[in-house]
Protein backbone atom coordinates (compact mmCIF):
# COMPACT_ATOMS: atom_id res chain seq x y z
CA UNK A 1 0.00 0.00 0.00
CA UNK A 2 2.79 2.40 0.94
CA UNK A 3 4.70 1.52 -2.23
CA UNK A 4 1.62 2.19 -4.35
CA UNK A 5 1.11 5.57 -2.69
CA UNK A 6 4.76 6.47 -3.27
CA UNK A 7 4.45 5.53 -6.94
CA UNK A 8 1.31 7.65 -7.29
CA UNK A 9 3.02 10.68 -5.70
CA UNK A 10 6.05 10.24 -7.98
CA UNK A 11 3.84 10.02 -11.07
CA UNK A 12 1.93 13.13 -10.05
CA UNK A 13 5.19 14.99 -9.45
CA UNK A 14 6.54 13.99 -12.85
CA UNK A 15 3.25 15.03 -14.46
CA UNK A 16 3.35 18.44 -12.79
CA UNK A 17 6.97 18.98 -13.83
CA UNK A 18 6.16 17.94 -17.40
CA UNK A 19 3.18 20.29 -17.56
CA UNK A 20 5.25 23.13 -16.09
CA UNK A 21 7.98 22.64 -18.71
CA UNK A 22 5.39 22.42 -21.50
CA UNK A 23 3.69 25.60 -20.28
CA UNK A 24 7.01 27.45 -20.05
CA UNK A 25 7.96 26.46 -23.60
CA UNK A 26 4.62 27.75 -24.87
CA UNK A 27 4.96 30.99 -22.90
CA UNK A 28 8.44 31.83 -24.24
CA UNK A 29 7.17 33.51 -27.48
CA UNK A 30 4.62 35.48 -25.46
CA UNK A 31 7.22 36.62 -22.93
CA UNK A 32 9.60 37.52 -25.74
CA UNK A 33 6.89 39.60 -27.48
CA UNK A 34 6.00 41.34 -24.21
CA UNK A 35 9.64 42.25 -23.58
CA UNK A 36 10.13 43.41 -27.17
CA UNK A 37 7.09 45.68 -26.90
CA UNK A 38 8.66 47.63 -23.99
CA UNK A 39 12.20 47.74 -25.37
CA UNK A 40 13.80 50.24 -27.66
CA UNK A 41 14.99 48.63 -30.93
CA UNK A 42 18.59 48.98 -29.83
CA UNK A 43 17.83 46.79 -26.79
CA UNK A 44 15.36 44.46 -28.48
CA UNK A 45 17.74 43.01 -31.05
CA UNK A 46 21.06 42.87 -29.28
CA UNK A 47 22.98 39.60 -29.23
CA UNK A 48 23.05 38.27 -26.57
CA UNK A 49 19.65 39.68 -25.47
CA UNK A 50 19.70 42.63 -23.10
CA UNK A 51 18.44 41.61 -19.66
CA UNK A 52 18.66 44.99 -17.92
CA UNK A 53 17.07 47.78 -19.91
CA UNK A 54 15.01 50.95 -19.51
CA UNK A 55 11.41 49.98 -20.33
CA UNK A 56 9.32 52.25 -22.53
CA UNK A 57 5.59 52.20 -23.29
CA UNK A 58 5.96 54.50 -26.27
CA UNK A 59 5.16 51.72 -28.74
CA UNK A 60 2.02 50.75 -26.83
CA UNK A 61 0.97 54.42 -26.90
CA UNK A 62 1.58 54.58 -30.64
CA UNK A 63 -0.45 51.42 -31.24
CA UNK A 64 -3.45 52.57 -29.22
CA UNK A 65 -3.52 56.27 -30.09
CA UNK A 66 -1.61 56.79 -33.34
CA UNK A 67 -2.51 53.64 -35.28
CA UNK A 68 -6.30 53.43 -34.72
CA UNK A 69 -5.93 50.24 -32.72
CA UNK A 70 -9.19 50.86 -30.85
CA UNK A 71 -11.15 51.12 -34.12
CA UNK A 72 -9.69 47.86 -35.42
CA UNK A 73 -10.43 46.23 -32.06
CA UNK A 74 -14.04 47.37 -32.30
CA UNK A 75 -14.28 45.91 -35.81
CA UNK A 76 -12.92 42.57 -34.58
CA UNK A 77 -15.34 42.51 -31.64
CA UNK A 78 -18.33 43.30 -33.89
CA UNK A 79 -17.39 40.56 -36.35
CA UNK A 80 -16.64 38.02 -33.60
CA UNK A 81 -19.84 38.74 -31.67
CA UNK A 82 -21.91 38.60 -34.85
CA UNK A 83 -20.34 35.28 -35.81
CA UNK A 84 -21.06 33.77 -32.38
CA UNK A 85 -24.66 35.04 -32.34
CA UNK A 86 -25.35 33.45 -35.73
CA UNK A 87 -23.17 30.35 -35.60
CA UNK A 88 -23.98 28.93 -32.16
CA UNK A 89 -27.82 28.95 -32.40
CA UNK A 90 -27.82 27.48 -35.92
CA UNK A 91 -25.12 24.95 -35.02
CA UNK A 92 -26.96 23.92 -31.86
CA UNK A 93 -30.23 23.32 -33.70
CA UNK A 94 -28.46 21.32 -36.40
CA UNK A 95 -26.44 19.31 -33.86
CA UNK A 96 -29.52 18.50 -31.79
CA UNK A 97 -31.38 17.28 -34.86
CA UNK A 98 -28.44 15.13 -35.93
CA UNK A 99 -27.99 13.71 -32.43
CA UNK A 100 -31.60 12.48 -32.44
CA UNK A 101 -31.35 10.92 -35.92
CA UNK A 102 -30.33 7.29 -36.48
CA UNK A 103 -26.56 6.99 -36.71
CA UNK A 104 -26.63 5.65 -40.26
CA UNK A 105 -28.45 8.80 -41.44
CA UNK A 106 -26.45 11.29 -39.38
CA UNK A 107 -22.99 9.93 -40.26
CA UNK A 108 -22.99 10.96 -43.98
CA UNK A 109 -24.09 14.50 -43.04
CA UNK A 110 -21.42 14.80 -40.37
CA UNK A 111 -18.79 13.46 -42.76
CA UNK A 112 -19.87 16.01 -45.36
CA UNK A 113 -19.55 18.81 -42.83
CA UNK A 114 -16.11 17.54 -41.86
CA UNK A 115 -15.08 17.51 -45.53
CA UNK A 116 -16.21 21.12 -45.96
CA UNK A 117 -14.14 22.13 -42.92
CA UNK A 118 -11.07 20.58 -44.55
CA UNK A 119 -11.28 22.85 -47.61
CA UNK A 120 -8.39 25.34 -47.84
CA UNK A 121 -9.57 28.81 -46.88
CA UNK A 122 -8.16 30.30 -50.06
CA UNK A 123 -10.41 27.99 -52.07
CA UNK A 124 -13.44 29.50 -50.33
CA UNK A 125 -12.22 33.08 -50.04
CA UNK A 126 -12.26 33.70 -53.80
CA UNK A 127 -15.95 32.71 -54.29
CA UNK A 128 -16.93 34.83 -51.29
CA UNK A 129 -15.05 37.78 -52.77
CA UNK A 130 -16.76 37.35 -56.14
CA UNK A 131 -20.17 37.03 -54.45
CA UNK A 132 -19.48 40.06 -52.25
CA UNK A 133 -18.39 42.12 -55.26
CA UNK A 134 -21.55 41.14 -57.15
CA UNK A 135 -23.75 42.10 -54.19
CA UNK A 136 -21.66 45.22 -53.45
CA UNK A 137 -21.01 43.99 -49.91
CA UNK A 138 -17.20 44.16 -49.84
CA UNK A 139 -15.96 46.03 -46.76
CA UNK A 140 -19.15 45.35 -44.78
CA UNK A 141 -19.69 43.47 -41.55
CA UNK A 142 -22.45 41.13 -42.80
CA UNK A 143 -20.32 39.65 -45.58
CA UNK A 144 -17.40 38.82 -43.28
CA UNK A 145 -19.73 37.48 -40.57
CA UNK A 146 -21.56 35.21 -43.03
CA UNK A 147 -18.26 33.96 -44.46
CA UNK A 148 -16.90 33.15 -41.00
CA UNK A 149 -20.15 31.44 -40.04
CA UNK A 150 -19.96 29.32 -43.19
CA UNK A 151 -16.41 28.10 -42.58
CA UNK A 152 -16.78 27.62 -38.81
CA UNK A 153 -20.27 26.10 -38.78
CA UNK A 154 -19.08 22.50 -39.29
CA UNK A 155 -16.82 22.79 -36.25
CA UNK A 156 -19.68 24.16 -34.12
CA UNK A 157 -22.05 21.39 -35.25
CA UNK A 158 -19.51 18.65 -34.55
CA UNK A 159 -18.73 20.09 -31.12
CA UNK A 160 -22.35 20.48 -30.06
CA UNK A 161 -23.25 17.09 -31.54
CA UNK A 162 -20.99 15.35 -29.01
CA UNK A 163 -22.61 17.25 -26.13
CA UNK A 164 -26.16 16.44 -27.23
CA UNK A 165 -25.26 12.77 -27.57
CA UNK A 166 -24.43 12.71 -23.85
CA UNK A 167 -27.96 13.89 -22.98
CA UNK A 168 -30.25 10.84 -22.65
CA UNK A 169 -33.08 10.59 -25.16
CA UNK A 170 -35.34 9.55 -22.29
CA UNK A 171 -35.57 13.24 -21.40
CA UNK A 172 -37.04 13.98 -24.83
CA UNK A 173 -39.64 11.28 -24.36
CA UNK A 174 -40.48 12.47 -20.85
CA UNK A 175 -40.93 16.03 -22.12
CA UNK A 176 -43.17 14.78 -24.94
CA UNK A 177 -45.33 12.90 -22.40
CA UNK A 178 -45.66 16.14 -20.41
CA UNK A 179 -47.02 17.84 -23.53
CA UNK A 180 -43.94 19.61 -24.88
CA UNK A 181 -43.52 19.90 -28.61
CA UNK A 182 -40.08 19.50 -30.21
CA UNK A 183 -39.14 23.16 -29.90
CA UNK A 184 -40.24 23.34 -26.26
CA UNK A 185 -38.28 20.18 -25.50
CA UNK A 186 -35.16 21.67 -27.03
CA UNK A 187 -35.54 25.07 -25.37
CA UNK A 188 -36.80 24.10 -21.92
CA UNK A 189 -35.23 20.68 -21.30
CA UNK A 190 -32.18 20.18 -23.51
CA UNK A 191 -30.55 23.61 -23.71
CA UNK A 192 -30.13 24.09 -19.93
CA UNK A 193 -28.34 20.74 -19.76
CA UNK A 194 -26.13 21.66 -22.73
CA UNK A 195 -25.15 25.06 -21.30
CA UNK A 196 -21.49 24.07 -20.68
CA UNK A 197 -21.28 22.86 -24.27
CA UNK A 198 -22.79 26.12 -25.51
CA UNK A 199 -20.11 28.03 -23.59
CA UNK A 200 -17.33 25.98 -25.17
CA UNK A 201 -18.84 26.29 -28.67
CA UNK A 202 -19.30 30.04 -28.28
CA UNK A 203 -15.75 30.50 -27.02
CA UNK A 204 -14.14 28.49 -29.81
CA UNK A 205 -16.32 30.24 -32.39
CA UNK A 206 -15.20 33.56 -30.91
CA UNK A 207 -11.53 32.57 -31.06
CA UNK A 208 -11.73 31.31 -34.64
CA UNK A 209 -13.45 34.46 -35.88
CA UNK A 210 -11.36 36.86 -33.79
CA UNK A 211 -8.09 35.42 -35.12
CA UNK A 212 -9.20 34.98 -38.74
CA UNK A 213 -6.74 36.62 -41.13
CA UNK A 214 -7.27 35.43 -44.71
CA UNK A 215 -11.01 36.12 -45.00
CA UNK A 216 -10.59 39.44 -43.19
CA UNK A 217 -7.79 40.38 -45.58
CA UNK A 218 -9.82 39.54 -48.68
CA UNK A 219 -13.29 40.75 -47.66
CA UNK A 220 -12.60 43.89 -45.62
CA UNK A 221 -11.41 47.37 -46.47
CA UNK A 222 -10.65 50.58 -44.67
CA UNK A 223 -13.94 50.68 -42.72
CA UNK A 224 -14.11 47.09 -41.46
CA UNK A 225 -10.44 46.09 -41.22
CA UNK A 226 -9.92 43.77 -38.25
CA UNK A 227 -7.01 43.52 -35.86
CA UNK A 228 -5.08 40.61 -37.47
CA UNK A 229 -4.99 42.46 -40.80
CA UNK A 230 -4.14 45.77 -39.15
CA UNK A 231 -1.27 44.32 -37.11
CA UNK A 232 0.16 42.70 -40.23
CA UNK A 233 0.41 46.19 -41.74
CA UNK A 234 2.19 47.58 -38.68
CA UNK A 235 5.42 45.73 -39.43
CA UNK A 236 7.91 46.62 -42.10
CA UNK A 237 11.53 46.57 -43.07
CA UNK A 238 12.32 49.18 -40.42
CA UNK A 239 13.51 47.43 -37.26
CA UNK A 240 11.66 49.94 -35.06
CA UNK A 241 8.35 48.67 -36.47
CA UNK A 242 8.97 45.29 -34.89
CA UNK A 243 8.45 46.76 -31.41
CA UNK A 244 5.18 48.26 -32.64
CA UNK A 245 4.13 44.86 -34.02
CA UNK A 246 4.97 43.27 -30.66
CA UNK A 247 2.90 45.90 -28.85
CA UNK A 248 0.03 45.21 -31.25
CA UNK A 249 0.32 41.47 -30.62
CA UNK A 250 0.05 42.04 -26.87
CA UNK A 251 -2.91 44.36 -27.41
CA UNK A 252 -4.82 41.88 -29.56
CA UNK A 253 -4.30 39.20 -26.93
CA UNK A 254 -5.66 41.17 -23.96
CA UNK A 255 -9.41 40.95 -24.80
CA UNK A 256 -9.16 37.18 -25.27
CA UNK A 257 -7.29 36.78 -21.98
CA UNK A 258 -10.04 38.74 -20.19
CA UNK A 259 -12.72 36.57 -21.80
CA UNK A 260 -10.86 33.39 -20.83
CA UNK A 261 -10.55 34.56 -17.22
CA UNK A 262 -14.24 35.40 -17.12
CA UNK A 263 -15.47 32.07 -18.53
CA UNK A 264 -12.72 29.84 -17.16
CA UNK A 265 -14.98 27.99 -14.73
CA UNK A 266 -17.62 27.34 -17.39
CA UNK A 267 -14.97 26.37 -19.93
CA UNK A 268 -13.38 23.76 -17.68
CA UNK A 269 -16.78 22.33 -16.86
CA UNK A 270 -17.70 22.18 -20.54
CA UNK A 271 -14.46 20.53 -21.59
CA UNK A 272 -14.68 17.90 -18.86
CA UNK A 273 -18.39 17.13 -19.10
CA UNK A 274 -18.93 13.48 -19.81
CA UNK A 275 -15.37 12.60 -18.76
CA UNK A 276 -16.62 11.00 -15.55
CA UNK A 277 -19.59 8.69 -15.72
CA UNK A 278 -21.56 7.51 -12.79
Amino acid sequence: MKKRQTTRIRNQTLLIIGLAVFTLINLIPLIWAALTSVKNPADAFTVPPTVLFQPTFEYHRQVWFDRDFARYLLNSLIVSAGTVLVSVPIGSLAAYGLSRMPQRRASPILFGLFTIRMFPHMLLAIPFFVMGSFLKMIDTYPLLILALVAINQPFTIWLMYSFFLDIPRDLDEAAAIDGCNLWQTFRIVILPLARPGLTVAALFSLLLSYNEFLFALVLTGIRTKTLPVAIASFGGEDVSDWSISAAGAIGIMLPIVLVMIFVQRHLVRGLTIGAVKG
